[in-house]
């Protein structure tokens, strides 16, 4: 197989309905990390929210113990949720957020589940745009059994990395360019085009305010087509 160019996505897939009882569930395969996204439904908001008629989105993100070459210890065997895990699914959480208009969902809490199967790179990021997906069918679901009437997805989500490596702007990096990026960037936005989120860090030495535009218009334009990949497997192509 040919290398990836610098400006290329490496294969997205999604596979909806993935697993049978979950409100809406996709496996998303992004090259070589594939990750299962789960959204279930509840009646029970945050306390914060008891009695305000705003529902809730939040999300819940592992590896799996045969995700990763090493077999990778389940959280459960620390009794705590790692700190990479943990800011990895409040990323996940405030991002799916974004498409929602609370008021809308109605007093209800829609938890997306993210399951690392397989890691190669870009976990977070396939998490948030297929559990996007599985939102998106868990609303669909709240419509079509009459338990909400108006569609509380305001705007569709999705994520992508970036880089440098090699001194040049690089889209989607896997484990291999991760980990030896010198700038690593992850891009939330919106299918409108506006951003929700941007982490970055200079690894090794600071990078320019040039370099960081050059890094978020690879972002944008690699976003364009997983918005169009997340449309056509909403619409069942």
């Amino acid at each position: 197989m040919a290398a990836k160019r610098a400006d290329q996505l490496r294969k997205i897939e999604i596979v909806r309905n993935f697993t049978r009882y979950a409100a809406g569930s996709v496996l998303i395969k992004w090259g070589n990390t594939w990750v299962l996204c789960t959204a279930s439904v509840s009646d029970k908001v945050p306390p914060f929210l008891k009695d305000s008629g705003k529902g809730w989105v939040t999300a819940e993100y592992s590896m799996l113990p045969g995700s990763t070459p090493d077999r990778k210890p389940r959280d459960i065997s620390k009794l705590k949720l790692d700190s990479r895990s943990t800011e990895i699914q409040r990323l996940i959480g405030r991002s799916l957020r974004a498409a929602v208009d609370m008021e809308k969902l109605g007093e209800r809490l829609i938890t997306v589940d993210c399951d690392v199967l397989q890691a190669d790179g870009g976990t977070r990021c396939a998490s948030i745009t297929g559990g996007m997906v599985a939102l998106a069918d868990a609303v669909d679901k709240l419509l079509r059994d009459g338990v909400i009437s108006e569609n509380p997805i305001v705007r569709d989500i999705a994520a992508v990395s970036v880089g440098v490596c090699g001194g040049k702007p690089t889209l989607d990096l896997d484990y291999a360019h991760d980990s030896t990026a010198e700038v690593d960037l992850n891009v939330v936005m919106t299918g409108d085009g506006r951003f929700v989120e941007l982490q970055g860090t200079a690894e090794h030495e600071p990078f320019t305010e040039e370099s960081l535009d050059a890094l978020r218009a690879l972002a944008k334009k690699g976003l364009k087509k997983i918005f169009a990949i997340q449309r056509a497997a909403r619409a069942g192509k």
